[in-house]
C-alpha cells in the first residue's frame, strides 16, 4: 500500500492504517524534507487544531466541503485528534482564541511525533521519490512510475499531494474531476494610500464588507454571492489589510476575488459594532459637552478608538485635529460618522508575501466516499486531505481536516488489508 505525499494527511493515513494492523506501507514524499508546511505553520509553532468541539460550529470554518464534512467529523474530531497526539507523546495547550498548539511551542514536536509513530509502526517513509504517474490495473491495484523511471505495483494508492499540480493530474488521469485551484486566506494590498502609515495597528473588531468593483454584473457572478460580510480583529500593514477577519473573509471570497481580479472596494466599519448613526451622533454630542475644551486630536469620542486610527480619520475628513471639541461644527460631525462607520477602500491585490497555506479547489466531494475517503470512480484510491475540494480558515482547522481524512482512510486501508 502507497500513501503518496508525506504531509500531514498522508503521514496519519500510513499511521492509522499500520496501527489498525496493515502491512507493507510506503510514503512517498517528492522533496527531502516531509511534513515541510507542518514546520513552517503558524510561524514556526504549527497550530495542530481548533478547541472546537461542536461539529455543526465545526463545518462553519470551512468556506467549501463545510456541510459534507459533518460524517467524517462524527468519526474523527478535534477532540479525538488531541487525544491521538496525547497517546503519541504530544500534549496540546489551547490558547485563548481556540487555537491548539504543542505545548513546546515548537512545530519540530509535531513531526517528532508524527515521524516516530511512522517509526514505531513500520511506515516507510522515502524522500525524494516522487510519484509521476498511475495506471489502474484491470485485475485491481496500481502501477505507479516513479520519477526516474522506475515503477511499483501498489494494491492500494492513496493519494496525499496537497495542492501540487502533479497530484491533481494524477486524480484527473484516474477519472476525476477537479474544481480548478485559486488561493486562499490572503491578505488585501491597498497600493498607496495614507493608512498604510497605520502599519503595525490592530483594530478589534471591525465589521467589513467586501464588494466587487465597478462594472460587475451579478449575471457575472454566476450563483455565487456579490457581497461577503466578516467581523473581528484586523491588522494594518504596510501594503493593507491583513489579521483574522481579512483571512476568514478571503477565504469566503477566495472565487469572486480571483473572478474580480483581485481588484475590489472593502468597506469597514471601525466601530466593529455596526452602530446606528443616532448612537454614534449621540457620542459625539457627549464628546462635545464632556470635552469642550480639548483638542480633537487628544480627545477621541470613545477610549477604545485608537489614536492613530482617529488622526488619519481626522485627515481624511479634513478636519483639523487642534479644533476645539466645543468648535466642532454639524458638517465636520457627520463626515467623521460617516467615515467611521462606512470608510470605503480600493483593494489593488493581494498581499506581497503569498501568506496562503491553502488553496480552494480540488477533486469534487461527490466522486469520494467521505466515510473511507475511497474513490466512487477508482476502486483501490483514496483522495485525503487538501487535494480534494475542502478548505478551511486560519485557526487550525486545515490541518484538522487532514487529520480527519487520513485517519478515515488508513482505517479503509487496514481493513482491506485483513480482509
Amino acid at each position: 500500500m502507497v500513501v503518496a505525499g508525506g504531509g500531514p494527511a498522508g503521514f496519519m493515513a500510513a499511521i492509522a492504517a499500520a496501527e489498525a494492523g496493515a502491512r507493507d506501507l510506503w510514503i512517498l514524499e517528492a522533496t527531502s524534507e516531509p511534513l515541510h508546511k507542518v514546520r513552517i505553520s503558524g510561524g514556526g509553532r504549527c497550530n495542530v487544531t481548533h478547541a472546537c468541539w461542536d461539529s455543526r460550529a465545526l463545518v462553519g470554518h470551512y468556506p467549501r466541503g463545510g456541510q459534507a464534512l459533518r460524517g467524517p467529523f462524527s468519526r474523527f474530531a478535534p477532540g479525538d485528534a488531541v487525544a491521538w497526539f496525547a497517546a503519541h507523546g504530544l500534549e496540546l495547550e489551547e490558547e485563548a482564541d481556540g487555537r491548539l498548539f504543542p505545548r513546546s511551542n515548537r512545530s519540530s514536536s509535531v513531526i517528532d511525533s508524527l515521524r516516530g509513530a511512522a517509526r514505531r509502526a513500520g511506515v516507510r517513509c522515502l524522500e525524494g521519490v516522487a510519484l509521476q504517474a498511475a495506471e489502474a490495473l484491470q485485475d485491481g491495484g496500481f502501477r505507479l512510475r516513479l520519477r526516474g523511471g522506475a515503477e511499483l505495483q501498489a494494491q492500494r494508492l492513496v493519494l496525499a499531494t496537497g495542492s501540487h499540480p502533479s497530484g491533481m493530474r494524477i486524480a484527473a488521469s484516474l477519472g476525476h474531476s477537479l474544481v480548478p485551484p485559486v488561493p486562499s486566506l490572503f491578505t488585501l494590498a491597498l497600493g498607496r494610500h495614507p493608512l498604510t502609515a497605520l502599519a503595525g495597528v490592530v483594530v478589534d473588531p471591525v465589521a467589513l464588507e467586501l464588494v466587487p468593483p465597478a462594472g460587475v454584473q451579478a449575471a457575472e457572478a454566476g450563483n455565487r454571492p456579490l457581497r461577503h460580510r466578516q467581523r473581528g480583529p484586523l491588522l494594518l500593514t504596510h501594503w493593507g489589510f491583513s489579521g483574522p477577519a481579512i483571512l476568514r473573509l478571503t477565504a469566503f471570497a477566495a472565487r469572486d476575488l480571483r473572478a474580480w481580479g483581485y481588484r475590489a472596494d472593502l468597506r469597514v466599519d471601525w466601530t466593529g459594532a455596526d452602530l446606528p448613526p443616532q448612537e454614534l451622533e449621540a457620542r459625539f454630542a457627549a464628546a462635545r459637552q464632556d470635552q469642550a475644551r480639548r483638542q480633537l486630536g487628544t480627545a477621541r469620542p470613545w477610549p477604545e478608538l485608537g489614536r492613530r486610527l482617529w488622526l488619519q480619520v481626522l485627515e481624511a475628513c479634513a478636519v483639523d485635529p487642534a479644533r476645539r471639541w466645543a468648535d466642532l461644527g454639524r458638517g465636520d460631525q457627520q463626515r467623521l460618522v460617516l467615515a467611521l462607520r462606512q470608510s470605503c477602500y480600493r483593494i489593488q491585490g493581494r498581499g506581497p508575501f503569498g501568506e496562503e497555506f491553502v488553496t480552494a479547489g480540488g477533486v469534487r466531494l461527490g466522486e469520494v466516499n467521505l466515510a473511507t475517503m475511497e474513490s466512487r470512480l477508482r476502486p483501490g484510491l483514496h483522495l485525503v486531505g487538501e487535494l480534494l475540494n475542502v478548505d478551511g480558515v486560519t485557526g487550525g482547522f486545515n490541518f484538522q481536516h487532514c487529520w480527519s481524512s487520513g485517519w478515515l482512510a488508513g482505517q479503509a486501508l487496514a481493513e482491506a488489508a485483513l480482509t
